[in-house]
């Protein structure tokens, strides 16, 4: 997203250092608003300042949100120097325009607002706004002098629009002005127009402008404006007070927060890639569960199938140059297939040779052509064609170069596939594929744009139906396609590589194991934990995007995993059920008034404690024998969320001799050994009737 600061018009602000210390010789701090610009950048926002141009459409072209920091007249204030402090009629008409398609824009006023020479109230006229000629004081709710007054803050907005004041406790105006505001602000947010005022700030009743608003929001069009009856709040001098960096991070995210549309990659070239994936979807219909024809009678289709599948393969290499050998090794495998008389297909050598993980370039695509189920899609083993393109932007690469050493992750977003995709699977991994033996293990392949679009559908419907206290950089993660998929990214990075580390029984990812399906869902939950506890880290160290993450955890295992596909040994669903019921029982996370509500200044510490309890588990797991350790995760998740009612399993009715192999018993494990709670056997049939559609399956449910 790109954030433009305005100093083309006599601002008396400005994101450049040098610019502030030539201003402010003696303070330049005075006329900072550096850190707020370096704020935004940690938030993933491209900032830039417009030094010269007029606000018009070439220069709002590609902005989302649009920073007035009061234009001064510069016999009263230190100014930017450049421009008049007046819009231009045709500026106003482009940032109405602008706001009205979608922009965001922040306008900064300042006491006596009249004096200043500026303009703005035609602008915010346009939105139903006018910044006051006043100096608020108060003596009673003051931070030292009468006229740094402390706001009153309003009760915050619910649901999936956001909550500018989430995560604000505090705020301090220095020498306001107030704001006037349409007849009945304070009303629900409108659609459109001006109805929608909203005052998220006011003064005190002991101030000079009793409850008068200081900091009002409004939607307008399909865009956002917010105005704030103060610009020093958010310099470099007070950024750092009361809560001013995290109203500043909600105010900017808010006025980002406009729904978008996932962005569209362009196809190949029609042709050999029509033909491909037309030829490969008839080819699949003559296939077994297996992967072999199902038909003898059916060997003259498959061979014009497999002879138009090569050579389609063959046109093709030219648009994957790096790709040559392993395409070359594919349509080998294909024709061998057919040669050997149609059984069981065979691609361990192409599989071997298919190595995404080994060009991780922003934009680079790769075609993958296999025999494959799909997980949470059709089982059977037939023929898919699928283009992929990985997302690896520069500070990705670089976090997994410095800190998350993850060779075989492979982030990747689908351009087009065959008709085993139109499916829940959102990965490829090298199980998937059909080969005679065990398949190699290079990589392993996320699709994040899938990933991230069922987060937005069903957390943002959940959001509102459960009317969520959602932060406004949370609502603007369920927005913007963009940030939902990077979020994914740095979380599944994190996520894959908690599976090796820690202390861990001797193989706790368990593949090709069997074990009672609670121990998987102790083991992602113990990996999605890590994950939250290390982008937490993160973001205290300044990378501030990370909390991304923490949120897209959150939503995801509380408000789509328990709910999302069959309840048939559902160790995802169940690692949600736990993490709810744990934060529940905490207090961390409440349902009143049929609202949900999180805690999310300590929700951190419910989760760290949790993830230490599974840490615990396994610790003490490599002393217990395995029918120990299992009737451990058995104790330690029926301590939040009850076993079914003839559960064979319940620490009062186990009867088990300890046996050196005790897999038979995974056979008394009831299908629903841990059933949903009241609240969300309710929340599933209300969210699938809002969706209008069934819940969509959560990537790992069994």
């Amino acid at each position: 997203m790109r954030l433009l600061f305005d100093e083309a018009h006599s601002e008396a602000w400005t994101i450049r250092p040098e610019l502030a210390a030539a201003m402010q010789p003696a303070h330049p701090a005075d006329s900072s608003y550096a850190l707020a610009a370096r704020a935004a950048r940690e938030l993933r926002f491209e900032v830039h300042a417009n030094v010269a141009e007029p606000l018009d459409e070439r220069t709002l072209a590609g902005v989302d949100v649009l920073v007035l920091a009061h234009p001064s007249d510069p016999k009263w204030e230190r100014t930017t120097g450049v421009g008049s402090p007046r819009l231009r009629r045709a500026e106003l008409d482009a940032i109405e325009a602008f706001v009205t398609s979608g922009g965001g824009l922040i306008v900064l006023g300042e006491t006596e607002q009249e004096k200043y020479g500026n303009n703005v109230n035609e602008l915010l006229a346009r939105f139903g706004l006018h910044l006051e000629n006043e100096t608020v004081q108060d003596y009673e709710h003051c931070a030292g002098a009468p006229s740094w007054i402390v706001a009153a803050l309003e009760p915050g907005e619910r649901g999936r629009r956001g909550d500018p004041l989430a995560r604000v406790s505090a705020a301090c105006l220095y020498r306001a002005t107030t704001i006037r505001t349409p007849h009945g602000a304070g009303q629900p947010w409108g659609s459109a127009g001006a109805s929608g005022a909203r005052v998220l700030a006011r003064a005190h009743p002991t101030a000079t402008a009793p409850g008068a608003p200081l900091i009002t929001a409004i939607e307008h069009g399909r865009g956002r404006v917010i105005v704030l009856g103060d610009s020093d709040l958010f310099g470099d001098d007070c950024l750092g007070q009361f809560d001013h960096l995290e109203l500043w991070r909600q105010l900017l995210c808010w006025a980002a927060g406009r729904e978008r549309t996932p962005t569209v990659h362009a196809l190949p070239p029609r042709g050999a890639w029509t033909t491909l994936r037309e030829r490969t979807n008839a080819l699949a219909l003559l296939q077994a569960p297996d992967g072999s024809l199902a038909s003898d009678g059916d060997r003259a289709q498959a061979d014009s199938h497999v002879e138009a599948i090569g050579s389609a393969l063959e046109a093709l290499a030219g648009e994957f140059p790096h790709q040559a050998d392993y395409l070359a090794l594919a349509i080998a495998d294909l024709r061998a297939w057919a040669e050997q008389g149609y059984g069981k297909p065979d691609f361990t050598r192409s599989l071997a040779a298919f190595r995404p993980e080994l060009r991780r370039e922003d934009g680079i695509r790769h075609l993958a052509f296999f025999p494959m189920y799909k997980q949470n899609g059709p089982r059977e083993k037939c023929f898919e064609a699928l283009i992929v393109r990985v997302p690896w932007p520069d500070w990705i690469a670089e976090l997994e170069r410095t800190r998350f050493s993850n060779p075989k992750f492979v982030p990747v977003q689908l351009v087009d596939s065959t008709r085993g995709y139109n499916s829940d699977c959102a990965v490829l991994f090298p199980e998937m594929v059909s080969t005679a033996g065990r398949p190699p293990n290079n990589f392993g392949a996320i699709f994040c744009d899938r990933e991230a679009a069922r987060l937005r559908r069903v957390a943002g419907a959940a959001a509102d139906l459960l009317r969520l206290n959602l932060p406004a950089d949370a609502a603007l993660l369920l927005a913007d396609p963009a940030t939902s998929e990077q979020a994914y990214i740095l979380w599944d990075l994190i996520h894959d590589r908690a599976h090796s580390h820690g202390e861990l029984p001797f193989d706790p990812f368990m593949i090709r194991q069997r074990a009672p399906y609670w121990m998987y869902a102790l083991e992602e939950l113990r990996c999605d934990l890590t994950a939250f506890g290390q982008a937490a880290q993160l973001e205290a160290e300044g990378f501030a995007f990370a909390r991304n993450v923490c949120y897209a955890i959150l939503l995801d295992r509380l408000l789509r995993f328990p709910i999302t596909g069959p309840r048939t040994r559902n160790y995802d669903g169940l690692g949600g059920q736990l993490l709810f019921a744990h934060l529940h029982h905490r207090g961390e996370l409440r349902w009143e008034d049929n609202e949900l509500t999180i805690d999310w200044e300590h929700v951190g510490e419910g989760v760290a404690a949790l993830r230490e309890q599974i840490a615990e588990l396994y610790r003490i797991g490599i002393d217990r024998s395995k029918l120990a350790h299992w009737c451990a995760g058995h104790d330690l998740i029926a301590a939040r969320v009850p076993p079914a009612a003839g559960s064979r399993w319940a620490a009062a009715a186990r009867q088990f001799e300890e046996r050196e192999d005790p897999r038979p018993y995974v056979d008394l494990v009831l299908d629903d050994e841990f059933p949903l709670s009241l609240f969300y056997s309710s929340l599933k049939t209300k969210l699938a009737a809002q969706l209008g559609e069934r819940a969509p399956t959560s990537r790992l449910a069994a």
